[in-house]
């Protein structure tokens, strides 16, 4: 089995593989794969109508969950083992969904030791919460969000196009200047920046959907996301300046109110650990946590 490098052309032929079930894990998502291929070294390969993918950080080679029919799972396993013994590396599975890690459990001709890390869990919200803020939960955002509305009245709502794109490039220049200078030594948010101006590059293949919050011309703060699956919407990207009080929770709330109303949930991916992330995504009351997975062999 041959591994090619992840390059933007094939978006189309990993999609069909992402959509051909019902995943809830984040990392399952081309988009996803897209932004962090350069420093986790995505490749792919397709063998029998099954999508295997590998990545490798700090030399540490991992395999994500093969895709494919219910019934290639087995053999797609085996697959995994051979290609690791033949590699020279001892098999890690890295965020794997829990319908997977299930049938590791379940495969008879090896045992596999599997395990959760918290800072990996997708936050998932119910899209009518982030939508109304409604109850006494919410009252501290909707607080913000007034307080945004009586401060920049004419504040106003847009979907990215090509249009307002150098528009977005301005307000994220300005956005990694001021985060840089805060946080001096971040080995991710360079790529992070990298991969997010190529997506700009050309939003409309991506087919991703976006918005920005505009102030007299210029914006202020901007989301980016797309549907992950039959019922939820992934956020990926989600920047305000931080010295407006109420942009992020306007954006936030905004997002939803034009462009995912058509959708259940709504997936914030993870916070990595970070003590401030997962503060502010504890605080918008998820209804459930996507536990990834990983396992090795015994």
């Amino acid at each position: 089995m041959e591994f090619k490098e992840l390059e933007k052309q094939d978006k189309h032929i990993l999609d069909t593989f992402f959509q051909n079930d019902y995943h809830e894990n984040a990392r399952l998502n081309f988009t996803n794969l897209y932004l962090w291929r350069k420093p986790y070294h995505v490749r792919w390969a397709i063998d029998h109508e099954v999508l295997y993918m590998v990545c490798k950080y700090n030399g540490k080679l991992m395999a994500l969950q093969p895709l494919g029919s219910i019934n290639k799972t087995k053999k797609a396993i085996s697959t995994i083992i051979d290609y690791f013994d033949q590699s020279g590396f001892p098999l890690y599975f890295s965020g794997l969904e829990e319908s997977f890690a299930k049938q590791l459990e379940r495969y008879h001709n090896a045992d596999f030791v599997l395990g959760s890390d918290r800072d990996d869990a997708d936050y998932v919200y119910a899209m009518e919460d982030l939508l109304t803020l409604a109850g006494r939960k919410f009252q501290s955002k909707r607080n913000h969000i007034n307080s945004f509305k009586q401060t920049y009245p004419q504040a106003q709502y847009l979907p990215i196009t090509d249009e307002i794109i150098p528009q977005c490039r301005d307000f994220l220049e300005s956005w990694y200047k001021i985060y840089n200078q805060k946080n001096p030594g971040d080995p991710f948010i360079k790529v992070e920046k990298a991969g997010l101006f190529e997506i700009l590059d050309d939003f409309q293949y991506f087919k991703l959907k976006g918005g920005v919050l505009m102030i007299d011309n210029e914006v202020v703060a901007l989301s980016i996301g797309e549907q992950l699956n039959d019922d939820t919407a992934v956020i990926h990207i989600e920047k305000a300046h931080a010295s407006i009080r109420g942009a992020y929770p306007m954006i936030n709330q905004q997002f939803v109110e034009n462009e995912w109303q058509s959708m259940t949930y709504i997936n914030r991916e993870e916070d990595m650990g970070l003590e401030g992330l997962r503060k502010a995504k504890e605080s918008y009351q998820p209804v459930k946590m996507i536990s990834k997975y990983h396992a090795t062999l015994a």
